[in-house]
Order: C-alpha cells, then sequence, then structure tokens
C-alpha cells in the first residue's frame, strides 16, 4: 500500500485531503500540520495527521509540498535527506516554486513533480495540470491515478504553468462571477436569490458537461439554442455589445502577465 504525505494541511493541501479521502483513496493519507486545529478538523474526517514533517516522510511514496512559497526551502531541509534515501516522488503545489528550485535541494535526478489544482478539488471536479522531471512512466501513471479521483489531469510542460493558473485556477472565480451577475439578474425578473443560484449553477454544469462529454465545441452547442429573431441571440448580441468577450479574454490575460 502507497504512502501518501501532504505537507500543509491549509487551503490547498487540506482541499487535497478532503477530496482523495471523500473518493475513498485507500493508501495510507498523512497530512502533516502545525496548527493543531487543523490536525483536529482533518482528524474528525479519518484523516491521520502529523506534526513532523521529517518523520511523517519516512517511508513515503510519495510526498506533496502544500505549504506557502515562503516555507518550502524550511519545508525541504526537514524532510530532503530522508526522500534522498528512499527515493520518494515529490511533488509540490507551492504556487511559482519551479522544478529547478526544487532540484537545489534534491539533486538534478530527483523524481519530481509539479502540480496546480484549484479549489474544485473538495467536491472531485479539480483541473489539475502537471509537469515532471526524472519521474517514471509508472510513478506518472500512479500519480494520474490518485489524482484522477479529484478531477481531470493535463500533462502539461512547466512554462505553461503560468498560463494554466490563469486559465484553470483563476478561471473558478471568473465562472463564479458570471454566475453572481446571472442570479442577480434572475433575482430582478422573479427568483429568489437562493433559487437564482441553483437555476445558474446547474445552466453551467449542464453547459459544461456538454462539451466535456460530447467533446463538442462551444459554437456548436451555441447553435443548438439560438433560433432566428429568438431570445438566445439577442441576449448573446446584448452581452458582446457590453463587451462580454473582450472583458473574459482581458481578465485571463491580466492574471497571465501578473
Amino acid at each position: 500500500m502507497n504512502k501518501f504525505v501532504i505537507i500543509g494541511g491549509g487551503n490547498m493541501g487540506g482541499a487535497v485531503a478532503r477530496g482523495l479521502s471523500a473518493s475513498g483513496y485507500t493508501a495510507q493519507l498523512v497530512v502533516v500540520d502545525i496548527n493543531p486545529d487543523v490536525c483536529l478538523e482533518l482528524n474528525q474526517l479519518g484523516i491521520k495527521t502529523s506534526t513532523n514533517a521529517g518523520n511523517a516522510v519516512v517511508d513515503a511514496d510519495y510526498v506533496l509540498v502544500a505549504v506557502k512559497p515562503w516555507l518550502v526551502d524550511t519545508v525541504m531541509e526537514q524532510i530532503a535527506a530522508t526522500l534522498k534515501s528512499q527515493k520518494t516522488v515529490l511533488a509540490s503545489l507551492a504556487a511559482g516554486i519551479s522544478i529547478a528550485s526544487l532540484k537545489a535541494h534534491v539533486g538534478e535526478d530527483f523524481p519530481l513533480l509539479r502540480l496546480i489544482p484549484n479549489t474544485a478539488v473538495t467536491v472531485g471536479e479539480s483541473m489539475t495540470f502537471i509537469s515532471s522531471s526524472k519521474v517514471s512512466e509508472n510513478q506518472i501513471t500512479e500519480f494520474q491515478e490518485i489524482f484522477s479521483e479529484l478531477g481531470k489531469i493535463m500533462l502539461i510542460k512547466e512554462d505553461l504553468m503560468p498560463a494554466a493558473t490563469a486559465l484553470a485556477s483563476c478561471g473558478i472565480a471568473y465562472a463564479l462571477r458570471y454566475l453572481r451577475a446571472a442570479s442577480e439578474a434572475g433575482v430582478e425578473i422573479g427568483f429568489t436569490a437562493v433559487q437564482a443560484h441553483e437555476i445558474v449553477a446547474q445552466a453551467m454544469l449542464g453547459a459544461a458537461e456538454l462539451i466535456l462529454q460530447n467533446e463538442s465545441h462551444p459554437e456548436v452547442e451555441i447553435d443548438k439554442v439560438t433560433t432566428a429573431k429568438g431570445i438566445t441571440i439577442k441576449g448573446l448580441n446584448a452581452m458582446e455589445e457590453a463587451g462580454f468577450s473582450a472583458a473574459v479574454m482581458a481578465g485571463i490575460f491580466a492574471s497571465h502577465q501578473s
């Protein structure tokens, strides 16, 4: 049975742990965090915890570093020697921490993964991007199988990580901003706020599944609901006149360039 250690039980590390636990992940899962409240909360979900990273990574097959970027060097100093002796696969989701910076701690030939999930890991619907160095095909496959419980996975070159972040991680917020705006309109035309949120969220889910399940193109699905002189095309044209597509692209470009 694999041992999977997550160092950092905060927003993203905790979300990964909760997502794996909720998916029924059966391997040994341990979360390391120095905050006793975080440990208690995870324990109540049946997730094992530790406050000592050095001890926790012993015999680990995979170690996921999920701490704030400025804490990565400190964590690596605590675990690097043990990892190298075991040839553990080291993965990091710390924002902005490159594979090259991890190699400075464990060496050029150490198996490393860099990944970017998004907050939808908690409901098993993340879009997770993975870049790798010196990781075997079997290890990549096994790691993908673990994270496939949390949503979809895409293997990309590391230089695309900033673009992936802008499109998928920031994209959660962009989608939710549309949900909020559409829901506010829904209230104005007659629904309660609760009803409007449910209606728009389900419409967004349905739209996404049409693309993912049918491997379709957005314009193909749009054409199915736009008829001559119909209300849908009137709404779409009004949104475009207000700058909808341009605003979305401008937001993504701004996030990518930051």
